[in-house]
């Protein structure tokens, strides 16, 4: 296999702690909030999501916030979604994406274009995020295409993939996930994390079947702004499980205005509650709309200073 010689792949490796942080490109051709974006979580975390047209809602491309952010030397995990491409222009994009020295693709199905602000736009779900790791994991050690024919310059990527430990049937969930290690995912970042026993749950299934050791676990965290966010959350987000105590907690914070400081606070007791979990490698920290909060969270839950690749 060729190595990607991302930092994000070299920090897994040696075994480090690592932190991955989250970008969603504006609603227009706008460098410079990529770039603000990148300066705020600089030598906070190791790696930077972009997401691909997050909701269906037309964005930025993800691959030339990847760009801005490697010219300013900082490192991006570019998200690709299922929804809007076939296999030949998902291919393309890949080839584009590691010739600009793009080295970490995170593999996703993608919302569904019902819930953005195109409804009647085709979606086109040609792969799957499964079948679209092992196209990609294909394109780099097999070096070939989807149609089997050569590619000269394969790209060099390390693979990663999504997983949400709460979604029902619950028992299936480490089956999917298997898959998705099987098809050639080397990192798995999850859905938001706030209900830590199930979680801890799910990671106790993933070392009995041997598979924390096969792929690193990132847990997403998602640090709440409002009680209104954290009651939204727990009511209609389908697959996160926010327990009743952090929307109490939010609210009596609410009353003496310090809604946005609990809510730094129970990110922070969650970073140290899932750093303890067996199998457990880091965190990915999405405070997407909140970025200039992240340096506190980091701070505060000791994760200073970011180690070397």
């Amino acid at each position: 296999m060729e190595k990607a010689g991302s930092n994000l792949e070299k920090l897994l490796a040696k075994k480090e702690f690592v932190v991955t942080g989250e970008l969603g490109p504006a609603k227009g051709a706008d460098a410079e909030q990529v770039k603000k974006i990148g300066e705020l979580l600089r030598g906070y975390v190791d790696a930077i999501n972009i997401t691909d047209n997050q909701t269906a809602i037309v964005r930025l491309s993800s691959i030339a916030a990847g760009v801005i952010l490697t010219q300013m030397g900082l490192e991006p995990v570019i998200q690709i979604v299922c929804r809007d491409r076939n296999r030949i222009a998902i291919q393309s994009d890949v080839l584009g994406a590691a010739a600009l020295g793009i080295k970490n693709i995170l593999c996703l199905t993608g919302d569904h274009q019902k819930f953005g602000n195109h409804p009647e736009a085709k979606g086109v779900f040609d792969l799957d995020s499964v079948q679209l790791i092992a196209l990609l994991k294909k394109m780099r050690d097999d070096k070939q295409f989807a149609s089997g024919e050569e590619i000269k310059v394969p790209p060099k990527i390390f693979l990663g993939a999504a997983e949400n430990p709460y979604a029902d049937p619950f028992e299936f969930r480490t089956n999917r996930l298997a898959k998705k290690i099987s098809a050639g995912a080397e990192f798995i970042q999850t859905q938001a994390v706030f209900d830590v026993p199930k979680f801890a749950k799910w990671m106790e299934e993933i070392r009995k079947k041997g598979l924390d050791q096969k792929v690193a676990i990132l847990p997403g965290l998602i640090p709440m702004k409002s009680a209104r966010m954290a009651q939204y959350m727990k009511d209609n987000v389908p697959g996160v499980s926010v327990p009743q105590e952090f929307v109490d907690r939010m609210l009596k914070a609410k009353e003496t205005k310090t809604e946005k400081e609990e809510g730094v606070k129970i990110c922070i007791e969650l970073i140290h509650q899932v750093k303890k979990i067996e199998g457990v490698r880091g965190i990915h920290l999405m405070a997407v709309a909140w970025e200039e909060i992240v340096p506190k969270i980091i701070e505060g839950a000791g994760l200073l200073p970011r180690p070397l690749p």
